[in-house]
């Protein structure tokens, strides 16, 4: 069975940071592609930033420049360095892993609250 577990998420202040992490189980394989979404309250689901097996990274506007996105492809482990956080960057993070034959699957959801 494939489960993405995420860790590292929490309360932090304005302007601090956070590190959150991603790693699988149940999976052999290489994935296409590794990311992280995140949903605040009355909000759609949205991208963070996504990095393919090859390294290539895209991120949202949001947060070019203070976020970064990095994978071990050996261990199908993705990490997200949040600096200079936002309260608007609050909400629910999830990884997202994608595989070769177009299987998507979800972490359950690390909380990051910014707040004073």
């Amino acid at each position: 069975q494939v489960q993405l577990v995420e860790s590292g998420g929490g309360l932090v202040q304005p302007g601090g940071s956070l590190r959150l992490s991603c790693g699988t189980s149940g999976i052999s394989f290489t994935m296409r592609s590794m990311g992280w979404y995140r949903q605040a309250p009355g909000n759609q689901r949205e991208l963070v930033a996504i990095i393919t097996s090859g390294g290539s990274a895209t991120y949202a506007d949001s947060v070019k420049g203070r976020f970064t996105i990095s994978r071990d492809n050996a261990q199908n482990r993705v990490n997200l360095q949040m600096n200079s956080l936002k309260p608007e960057d609050t909400a629910v993070y999830y990884c997202n892993a994608n595989s070769y034959s177009r299987t998507t699957y979800w972490g359950q959801g690390t909380q990051v609250t910014v707040s004073s």
